[in-house]
C-alpha cells in the first residue's frame, strides 16, 4: 500500500471477471497519480470468478464480504480502507481518465466531513444503446435527469460512483447487510446519511461508463428482488410509497401496450415537440408492462408477505 492513500477505490465484486479487468485497466489509465490511491477489491461472499489480477501501477487490498451481498461486500472494501475518502465504484463500470481526480478536487474544495460528491454514469459507447437502456435511465435503473445543478438528493445515492469521507461511514454504521444486502442498499445509506446533515454534490466530469447490455428477461429477474427489498423498504419506512409498485400496478391495469413507439423512442426525446411524448408514453406503458407481473407476483409471494 502507499504510505498515505488519499482516496480508497472500494470495488465490489461477483462473478464478472470480463467486465472487472476492464475496470481495473481504466482505473490504471488515472490522470491521478497512482501512489495517491488504492483499490479495495472486496469479493462478494459467493465470489466464485475472480480472476487473477493483472499487474497495476497501484496497490491493491483483496477482502471478501462475510456474507454475501453487496451492501457485507461493500462494509468489508471500506472498512480495510487506508484513505480518510473512501470512493465506491462498480465491477462494470469503467471510468474515464479524469474521475478520480475529479472526485478528490472536489473534495479538497469541500473538506468538510458532511460532503459526498457524486459522479456521472452513462452506457458504455461500445454498447448499443436501444429504447429499453434510454427507458432504464428515466428512473429505473438510474435517475440523474432529476438532479437539478450540483446539489444531488439521497435517492440519488448510486454507489456505481460515488466518494464520501470514511468518518461519515463510521458514523452511520455503513450499509445495513441485515435487511438490505441487495437492492435498496444505496437509498438506505443515502437517506441515513441525509438524516445526519450530509450534501451530495453532482460532479458531471467525474465520469464513467456502465459497461452491461441490459435485457428484459433479465430485468424480469432483477423485478422479483427489486419486489423483496421495496416491501422491506416500505416496513421499514410505512409512510412512504412504494415507488416500482405504483407504477407497475398502475401498467397491469391498463389494456395490453402494443410499444409501437419503441422503435422511435431511441432516437426521438421525449420533450421533442408534438410526437415526443406521445412516443414515450407508449414505449413507457410497454416497459413497465414487460416487468410488471415478475414484480407483482413476488410482491404478493408468502416469502414477502
Amino acid at each position: 500500500m502507499p504510505a498515505d492513500p488519499r482516496i480508497s477505490v472500494v470495488m465490489p465484486t461477483l462473478d464478472r471477471p470480463d467486465t472487472l479487468t476492464q475496470a481495473l485497466e481504466a482505473l490504471a489509465q488515472q490522470t491521478l497519480g497512482a501512489d495517491r490511491f488504492e483499490l479495495v477489491l472486496a469479493e462478494d461472499a459467493r465470489n466464485e470468478a475472480t480472476p487473477e489480477l493483472p499487474s497495476l501501477p497501484f496497490a491493491v487490498q483483496r477482502v471478501k464480504g462475510s456474507r454475501p451481498g453487496a451492501s457485507a461486500a461493500r462494509n468489508a472494501g471500506w472498512r480495510a480502507a487506508g484513505a480518510s475518502l473512501v470512493l465506491f465504484i462498480g465491477d462494470d463500470i469503467i471510468a474515464s481518465p479524469q474521475l478520480l481526480a475529479e472526485h478528490f478536487a472536489w473534495h479538497e474544495r469541500e473538506p468538510t466531513e458532511g460532503v459526498g460528491v457524486l459522479g456521472s454514469v452513462d452506457w458504455a459507447r461500445s454498447l448499443r444503446r436501444d429504447a429499453f437502456m434510454t427507458w432504464l435511465d428515466a428512473g429505473i435503473q438510474f435517475d440523474y435527469g432529476s438532479i437539478r445543478g450540483i446539489e444531488a438528493g439521497a435517492w440519488h445515492f448510486y454507489t456505481a460512483n460515488v466518494s464520501l469521507k470514511r468518518a461519515m461511514l463510521e458514523r452511520v454504521g455503513g450499509f445495513d447487510e441485515e435487511r438490505f444486502p441487495f437492492l435498496y442498499e444505496d437509498i438506505d445509506l443515502g437517506v441515513r446519511l441525509f438524516e445526519h446533515g450530509f450534501r451530495l454534490l453532482y460532479n458531471r466530469a467525474a465520469a464513467a461508463e456502465h459497461l452491461h447490455q441490459p435485457r428484459i428477461e433479465e430485468w424480469r429477474v432483477r423485478m422479483r428482488l427489486v419486489a423483496a427489498a421495496e416491501r422491506r423498504w416500505i416496513e421499514c419506512h410505512p409512510l412512504d410509497t412504494p415507488y416500482f409498485h405504483e407504477r407497475f400496478a398502475d401498467a397491469i391495469a391498463r389494456p395490453p401496450a402494443r410499444g409501437r413507439g419503441r422503435a422511435l423512442a431511441r432516437r426521438i426525446p421525449s420533450d421533442f415537440p408534438l410526437i415526443g411524448p406521445k412516443i414515450w408514453a407508449s414505449a413507457d406503458l410497454y416497459f413497465r408492462q414487460q416487468l410488471a407481473d415478475a414484480f407483482l407476483d413476488a410482491w404478493e409471494a408468502p416469502e414477502n408477505s
